[in-house]
């Protein structure tokens, strides 16, 4: 288990104990955390935009081409925007720290 802390829009951080194997938006929805993900993780939306902590973002593994575009249509993109459905938890991810945005745009019901 690997501890994650999501700090929700209103600044309010949320620590919780994630499975390693699991993605984030996985962990987040497991958890009542409210991270969309309305494509479920199939890297078609990018409604489970996450903004890294920038410590954490450079230990990542660089995100696909497949990530990158749907990064592109992320509302409140940042430097180290990621989507959490990308994101699989490992032990080296102890502490992470993800803001997730006040906002998302999901182009299918747009």
């Amino acid at each position: 288990m690997t501890k994650i802390i999501f700090i929700e829009p209103d600044g309010k951080e949320k620590m919780v104990e994630a499975e390693n194997g699991l993605s984030l938006l996985e962990v987040a929805h497991s958890n009542d955390i409210d991270l969309e993900g309305a494509c479920e993780g199939s890297l078609a939306c990018s409604t489970c935009h996450i903004i890294v902590e920038k410590d954490f973002f450079n230990n990542l593994p660089e995100p696909t081409e497949e990530e990158e575009d749907m990064l592109d249509l992320a509302f409140g993109l940042t430097h180290t925007s990621r989507l959490g459905c990308q994101i699989i938890i490992n032990e080296e991810l102890e502490g992470m720290k993800v803001k997730i945005p006040g906002g998302t745009r999901n182009m299918s019901v747009e």
